[in-house]
């Protein structure tokens, strides 16, 4: 008997849309606990952990709730995994605060797992003298040229061209560029995307 006979044999359905990821991600995106979620949407932590899991499936009025606690849109769950291109013509320009600096998203503003931050850091320029946390797990700097001064808590280290370091973002940071007369061009990466607000 070959596989397709077997399947129709015992009545197997397709798969329901896999969106436990994407559920997870806007949770850890908005920094909320499974309990929190829980108890803003009506539903029990085990059957959210399951459904991060994509071991169970919402109910349409349980998934409306989840995604208002959520702040996302049910259609975003849906939308099909094609990647989103940022030309680097149309990197949007922010304002991250600092001095010296100009900053570029090369992230999708929409996307909650990971965000992606161009530097273009002036001689003298950097995040300024008082250290900082960001609401993130993990943050990471590959610096692409120049020289940069990072200081984590009370460690200061200079990283090189092609260098790169991976730490806490909540631990108190900051950064300027560490040469005189040449700046520095650094990609930041921190996961999960810092929140819009």
């Amino acid at each position: 008997m070959t596989t397709a006979r077997r399947l129709r044999g015992t009545g197997q359905r397709h798969s329901p849309a896999a969106i436990g990821g994407r559920l997870k991600a806007a949770r850890l995106a908005r920094r909320k606990t499974l309990t929190e979620v829980a108890v803003a949407s009506g539903l029990t932590k085990g059957f959210l952990s399951k459904l991060e899991r994509d071991q169970a499936n919402a109910s349409v009025a349980s998934l409306i709730r989840l995604c208002d606690v959520l702040e996302i849109s049910v259609a975003s769950l849906f939308e099909a995994p094609t990647g989103e291109l940022v030309r680097r013509s149309e990197y949007p320009r922010i304002n991250f605060g600092g001095e010296g600096m100009r900053e570029f998203l090369l992230t999708p503003r929409r996307e909650q797992r990971l965000q992606a931050i161009l530097s273009e850091i002036e001689p003298a320029g950097g995040s300024g003298d008082e250290l900082y946390t960001l609401p993130a797990e993990i943050e990471f700097a590959f610096v692409l040229a120049g020289r940069l001064l990072v200081r984590v808590e009370d460690r200061e280290l200079v990283l090189e061209e092609g260098d790169t370091l991976t730490f806490p973002a909540q631990s108190p940071h900051g950064f300027r560029n560490a040469d005189d007369a040449a700046p520095a061009r650094v990609l930041w990466v921190f996961a999960p995307a810092l929140p819009a607000s």
